[in-house]
């Protein structure tokens, strides 16, 4: 079922029950049966018409910071953009970029031009491609604050453009996430600013990750939406949750929003204490913990 796309890439392109541990933030994960490293736009649209044409599965992937695969791995093509579509371009206040970029080397960029309004990306994990699918923020700002405009590849192959206006943000929210559109790229339209103030706020917001953190364990972030009005990390620490454990799965006893890998954790071990907390927080205080990441694959 995989022939066509194994003759249509170069060798290198493609690896064959591949460990998705490798690939993730989490360092979890089963095998896929095929990876693929497009090299460019051209290739993505490629292997999306071949995906579609014959109606194999796919899922497209960035830097896999949000993302738990199933101990079982996943049965089709994990399509991996974060590897190769990277390239960006500062002009005057707005920076032209890619889709598999990371949002710290775009937020060093900004501020090596003097551009204002990205430093919140300084720490966070992942590409920006999947920044705008979740509307990524931080420190009080967010992605749609500093979008112009996305460019997504639809199921006919087609890159579609569209205005911030049009991709209905809030939380943690767009029409990505709701649609089979591929994000290739993105318009961010930032502001002059003073470098040093920049950097200085970069630098204040690092610290403050590591403060508050538990960056020296894998991780997807933060694994539960925020209700509204209501922090997720206090609540799961008011309810005796924090350092709660299933396997080498447990609730951060730096951060309680966070569930981290403490060496050889599983995804299963990970959804049970998903499961757990949401019981316990169901339970105690009557609210409704909503999964933040991504959860793909095959038990």
């Amino acid at each position: 079922m995989y022939n066509r796309i194994l003759s249509q890439f170069e060798p290198e392109q493609i690896k064959i029950n591949e460990p998705l541990k490798k690939h993730t933030t989490f360092k979890i994960g089963g095998p896929a049966d095929i990876m693929l490293f497009p090299s460019n736009i051209n290739d993505l649209q490629k292997a999306i018409n071949i995906c579609v044409e014959d109606n194999l599965p796919y899922f497209i992937m960035g830097q896999g910071s949000n993302l738990l695969v199933r101990d079982g791995g996943y049965r089709g093509i994990i399509i991996k953009i974060g590897s190769n579509l990277k390239k960006f371009v500062v002009q005057d206040t707005k920076i032209y970029a890619e889709a598999g970029v990371r949002l710290s080397e775009l937020a060093r960029a900004a501020a090596a031009h003097s551009l204002t309004g990205f430093e919140f990306a300084e720490g966070i994990p992942g590409s920006l491609g999947g920044a705008v699918v979740m509307n990524a923020g931080a420190y009080d700002s967010e992605m749609k604050n500093v979008l112009e405009s996305v460019q997504a590849l639809n199921t006919r192959g087609q890159i579609d453009t569209f205005k911030v206006e049009e991709l209905d943000m809030s939380y943690r929210k767009s029409i990505f996430q709701e649609n089979d559109l591929i994000i290739v790229s993105a318009i961010l339209q930032l502001k002059r600013g003073e470098k040093t103030l920049i950097q200085t706020t970069m630098r204040d917001f690092a610290r403050r990750r590591r403060e508050k953190q538990p960056l020296d364990y894998p991780s997807a972030g933060s694994v539960f939406r925020r209700p509204e009005g209501i922090y997720v990390g206090p609540i799961i620490e008011k309810i005796g949750l924090k350092g709660c454990a299933i396997g080498d799965a447990q609730v951060s006893e730096k951060h309680a929003g966070f569930i981290i890998n403490k060496g050889n954790a599983t995804a299963s071990d990970v959804l049970k204490l998903i499961k757990f907390i949401q019981e316990k927080a169901l339970q105690t205080y009557g609210i409704e913990l909503k999964p933040e990441l991504a959860i793909v694959g095959e038990d």
